[in-house]
């Protein structure tokens, strides 16, 4: 076992058992970094006290898919779980509609099925592989898409969603370290990672920035990755300050209980880039996605010109499954109907 693999893992795990909980869930896709995580969490989860679940997510996007499933089946009966027991694989459909893209589509659909199996098995946590060449991919992904600091802040090293904690604890390891002690398993174990042909798919923007962008900036900057991990960090101190602030601001707008809605002309009294980001904040408290520059532009433009002509108008703005109205000098969202989402 790498100790260097190991030392972060263990003050995750025993993180976990000092809070009292005893079952813990490994992500599993079958390539050599999702499985040395199942490998090293195999070698500390018993001695701590924690039961170890693998989940395995067939996508069926590739014909591969069902002989994926059986490596990660045979990674767990080589580490001493039953599969029966402890080895998941969870079978989804990837919408094709969703206007999310297969890459986010997919994603979407894993996380639902992950979600759904931990509850199923009673495990709150599951761990995921993402390392440090991963963290800065990210970071690139999100500067090209236009990300402001909350999102150059890429992933955390633990984060909630559908009522599951996804702990990274890897983020600040370089993928290298990962590769070598796979190589090291495969020559005693005859274990055989998994290559998923999507990961060098140009048509897949990730894949893209790996292998177009990424030797570039090797050749030019070796060690770029640890770089651009710590202006992740950066960034997400940044981003905790900015949400501080952005709560604050909502506070003092009057809100209801709830905060569902605020006031309008509270709201005003902000300066016009406090005015925007309080505003980034109540969507994201609220579950809404993030609007684009324009759309977010043209709701701003819409308050302010109603504040301009009284109290007495009203405002009503459509974006994804939310809408947004203002009443009487009040600013409230609330879901939409089921149908086509605009925005």
């Amino acid at each position: 076992m790498d100790p260097v693999l190991l030392s972060p893992l263990r003050s995750a795990l025993t993180a976990l058992r000092s809070a009292g909980h005893d079952r813990v869930g490994v992500a599993v896709s079958g390539g050599a970094d999702s499985a040395m995580l199942a490998v090293h969490s195999a070698a500390l989860a018993a001695p701590l006290g924690l039961a170890l679940f693998i989940y395995h997510v067939h996508h069926g996007l590739f014909a591969e898919a069902d002989a994926w499933a059986q490596e990660v089946q045979a990674l767990g009966a080589t580490l001493g779980l039953s599969t029966s027991a402890a080895v998941r694989v969870l079978r989804v459909r990837v919408a094709s509609d969703s206007g999310a893209g297969i890459e986010g589509a997919a994603r979407d659909a894993r996380y639902a099925a992950l979600a759904d199996a931990a509850h199923a098995d009673g495990v709150g946590h599951i761990l995921l592989a993402h390392h440090q060449d991963d963290q800065a991919e990210t970071v690139l992904l999100r500067l090209l898409r236009g990300a402001g600091p909350e999102g150059l802040a890429a992933m955390a090293s633990a984060s909630d969603r559908d009522g599951i904690t996804y702990l990274r604890p890897w983020l600040n390891v370089p993928r290298a370290r990962i590769l070598q002690a796979a190589a090291a398993f495969a020559a005693s174990s005859g274990w055989t990672a998994v290559q998923d042909p999507s990961n060098a798919d140009e048509r897949y923007t990730r894949a893209a920035v790996r292998t177009l962008l990424t030797p570039v900036l090797e050749r030019r900057w070796p060690g770029w990755q640890a770089i651009v991990a710590r202006h992740a960090r950066q960034a997400a101190d940044s981003a905790e300050i900015l949400a501080e602030v952005a709560a604050t601001d909502l506070a003092s707008l009057d809100p209801s209980p709830g905060m569902r809605d605020f006031s309008l002309a509270a709201w005003r009294l902000l300066s016009p880039a406090r005015q925007a980001h309080v505003l980034r904040h109540w969507l994201r408290l609220h579950g809404a996605r993030m609007p684009s520059d324009a759309r977010l532009a043209e709701l701003l433009r819409q308050l302010r010109q109603l504040h301009a002509m009284g109290h007495d108008r009203q405002l009503l703005w459509e974006h994804g499954v939310h809408r947004v109205r203002c009443v009487r000098g009040r600013v409230g969202i609330e879901a939409r109907a089921a149908g086509v989402a605009p925005g």
